[in-house]
């Protein structure tokens, strides 16, 4: 058994094994890390493609889709490597990309989990939206990045290349120490798909861990080859599980304010929606706050479960600002002009 598990999810995506995989068994050095193939039950020739292509390759085959979440977990369980890297089949990976994470994670117990430097699969001058160059998250629950804020993506000038602690760590390449994985409860299954790393990740850091941002590891993402950016589904799992994981989350003495900041907003935009005749979009805000409140008490026993480890709730990677207010009214548009 080698040191670390690169665990690849798959459903019905042969086309991205071709594209995607020979990267990956190129640039990975086998002599210390396992890529291994989990499917989610697919229903194109993906499994008769891995073993005809890569008969070498530990593929853990799932009796159903279970989603993102889930299926990470339902494989993870599996293997007993000391680091999980949980790599999108839609990403390229570069040469020598795993030496400083895994450098990294060998020299500090501190550091939990990790991520490189996540830039675009079809414009590789830019930074890709889902991680970039590390992930935060201000006061309110809004997700942004070091060379993402909203829909602003910056180009990638070597202007964020140092090393830095960061408050989440992208689903898209996660390095993570497997026994915090396990410790943690892994991702919540009841997200299915979407925030799920961003959730895991707060759980990490309320329990004292750091998460890093390694730019000396680059990747390129394609990013929505499963569900497409302006989809209302995709819209209706972000706004849900953004609730989800705020009522996971958040320390005692802030939870009904933020949440209910929170209520305020999502109906803003739900109206927005409405006015601008996005009817799905408007219906997909309806949806995920519906669920979210017939989730209510299955929320709040899982963070009851969490309280006992949790020993810090106040760090300095969430902006204490709004990222919202920033972007439209302060016009910030870049990282760079926020400031800690």
């Amino acid at each position: 058994m080698n040191r670390i598990g690169i665990v690849i999810l798959n459903w019905n995506g042969k086309k991205l094994l071709e594209t995607f995989l020979p990267s990956v068994i190129s640039h990975s050095n086998r002599e210390w890390a396992d890529v291994i193939i989990a499917d989610n039950a697919s229903s194109d020739d993906s499994i008769a493609f891995l073993e005809k292509e890569y008969p070498d390759l530990q593929v853990i085959q799932l009796d159903k889709n279970y989603g993102f979440a889930d299926g990470y977990n339902k494989a993870l369980e599996q293997l007993s490597h000391s680091y999980f890297v949980l790599l999108n089949s839609d990403v390229e990976v570069t040469e020598n990309w795993l030496d400083p994470i895994y450098n990294l994670l060998e020299k500090d117990s501190d550091i939990a989990a990790a991520q490189p430097k996540i830039k675009a699969y079809h414009n590789k001058s830019e930074f890709e939206y889902a991680g970039a160059s590390g992930g935060f998250i201000d006061y309110l629950g809004y997700p942004f990045c070091r060379g993402r804020i909203l829909d602003q993506i910056e180009s990638d000038c070597n202007q964020y290349n140092s090393e830095l602690d960061i408050f989440w760590a992208s689903g898209a390449s996660l390095f993570i120490r497997a026994d915090v994985y396990k410790k943690s409860g892994g991702l919540d299954g009841d997200f299915f798909a979407h925030m799920e790393e961003i959730d895991l990740c707060w759980r990490i850091k309320n329990q004292g861990y750091r998460i890093i941002s390694e730019p000396k590891s680059t990747v390129y993402h394609v990013g929505g080859a499963t569900l497409p950016n302006h989809s209302s589904k995709k819209l209706y799992l972000n706004f849900r599980n953004n609730l989800f994981m705020l009522h996971k989350n958040l320390p005692e003495n802030k939870f009904c304010s933020i949440l209910l900041k929170r209520m305020i907003l999502d109906g803003i935009a739900a109206m927005k929606f409405l006015l601008s005749g996005e009817f799905s979009n408007f219906g997909a805000v309806f949806k995920a706050h519906l669920s979210y409140y017939s989730m209510f008490s299955k929320m709040r026993e899982k963070r009851k479960k969490m309280i006992p480890f949790v020993t810090k709730t106040d760090h300095k990677e969430m902006y204490k600002d709004s990222i919202i207010f920033d972007f439209y009214l302060r016009k910030k548009k870049h990282f760079s002009d926020i400031t800690f």
